[in-house]
């Protein structure tokens, strides 16, 4: 015998309860993810490094140094805790889940090609675009490998997805500097405009 559907309704004051529990559970999920998303990339140390960095090149240095550390942090978790003692004061802690170290990374790097670009519009005759975009696609290219690999080993959806983003920057920088033929010789940049003055 068939029950029909009416039979299956609940009283009224079990689907206002409902409601109000599925507004609660989506209000909570919100706030989980707008605390997600004001993580915070840099440490407070490295971004009183980056201020006092005024000069772009030495930026570009902090900013690989923050994401090569966090890489290490994923990837050889021990070498990384036995550097941190050494690093703590001048260069903080680097905390967080793998997820949230791949967002760090790819904010990172993001941060780094905003700068370069940043100084390109204003200063396009500026000795250090050449050189810091020389140090950045150096790095990445050294971390390009390492970032595949974890990404093919991804454990979650959110780690595929911040990995992609790392990727996909990391990969820019690399074509960007190809598409400018930076060189070694644009790490001499800085000693050349000193020498004109």
């Amino acid at each position: 015998m068939r029950i029909p559907h009416a039979s299956f309704r609940l009283p009224a004051r079990f689907t206002r309860a409902a409601s109000l529990l599925l507004a609660l559970c989506a209000c909570l999920s919100l706030a989980a993810a707008a605390r997600a998303q004001k993580r915070e990339h840099l440490t407070p140390e490295e971004i009183e490094l980056v201020r006092d960095n005024q000069e772009l090149d030495g930026r570009t240095k902090v900013f690989i140094t923050a994401a090569e550390r966090r890489l290490l942090a994923v990837t050889n978790p021990a070498e990384s805790a036995k550097n941190a003692p050494k690093e703590k004061e001048k260069w903080g802690e680097v905390q967080g889940t793998r997820t949230q170290l791949f967002y760090d990374i790819s904010k990172i790097l993001e941060e780094a090609v905003v700068n370069v670009d940043d100084v390109a519009e204003h200063n396009p005759e500026s000795h250090l675009l050449r050189k810091s975009l020389f140090m950045l696609a150096e790095a990445t290219a050294k971390m390009l490998p390492e970032l595949s690999r974890l990404r093919e080993a991804a454990q979650s959806e959110a780690e595929a997805d911040q990995l992609d983003r790392a990727l996909e920057t990391a990969r820019e920088i690399t074509d960007a500097a190809k598409e400018k033929g930076v060189n070694a010789e644009d790490m001499k940049a800085k000693a050349k405009a000193a020498k004109k003055n």
